[in-house]
């Protein structure tokens, strides 16, 4: 399942169906270059280091029984707020759910700073995979997860939670994944483990189809405070 494009030519994430059957989160993006409002470089938001990619399956096994023990699983807490220190993300979290064409319903656009966090999945610190969506840029400037890109392994993302507590987690993955190649059931599903994906658009920006990739930030809980 591709995004798909609006009459305003902005794009809404999407997401259908189980997670093995999930359509691509597909945020706005405007690439405003092609607007005359920002110096942006022509190809965009920051795209991942080929180093930040996730490491394959028995490797990052491996590096999982090395780390440290996680903490143990959080019952369940809506986000109220996520801070990602290392690209100046400091932002309210709103909820998002699906749009009637079973697509996740996009943060409002008017805020450039706000984030999403998607019901249909676990609350952070909760055991499972929490995703948290966000727009890389709206027709006045750059948005909240515009340099998600630049993050690399190992950099932490706070999610303060309504129960007052804040859920730290590390980074161990950065990727840009092709939209009509989302691997969804891997990028989505269940490690077992309390798991965090940030999730906005990137790569290649195309007139009339918007970005040709989305940004996906996997990591792991590692803290409580």
């Amino acid at each position: 399942m591709y995004g798909q494009s609006d009459q305003s030519g902005r794009s809404g994430p999407g997401l259908r169906g189980a997670w093995g059957a999930v359509a691509v989160v597909f945020l706005i993006g405007v690439h405003l270059l092609r607007g005359g409002l920002t110096d942006e470089p022509a190809d965009g938001p920051p795209r991942p280091a080929p180093a930040a990619a996730p490491l394959p399956a028995r490797a990052g096994v491996a590096a999982s029984r090395a780390a440290p023990p996680a903490p143990a699983p959080l019952p369940a807490a809506p986000p109220v707020r996520v801070r990602v220190p290392a690209v100046g993300v400091d932002a309210p979290v709103a909820r998002v759910g699906l749009e009637a064409d079973g697509r996740i319903a996009a943060p409002p656009p008017d805020d450039r700073n706000l984030a999403g966090w998607f019901t249909g999945s676990v609350t952070p610190g909760a055991r499972g995979t929490a995703v948290v969506v966000g727009h890389v840029d709206t027709a006045e400037g750059h948005a909240v997860f515009y340099d998600l890109g630049a993050l690399t392994k190992g950099q932490p993302i706070e999610i303060t939670r309504a129960d007052g507590r804040t859920a730290v987690f590390t980074v161990y993955g950065v990727e840009l994944v092709p939209k009509d190649r989302f691997p969804a059931e891997r990028v989505y599903g269940s490690t077992g483990a309390p798991e965090l994906r940030l999730i906005t658009c990137g790569g290649p920006y195309a007139e009339g189809g918007g970005y040709a990739d989305n940004v996906v930030v996997s990591a792991r809980l590692a803290e409580v405070r």
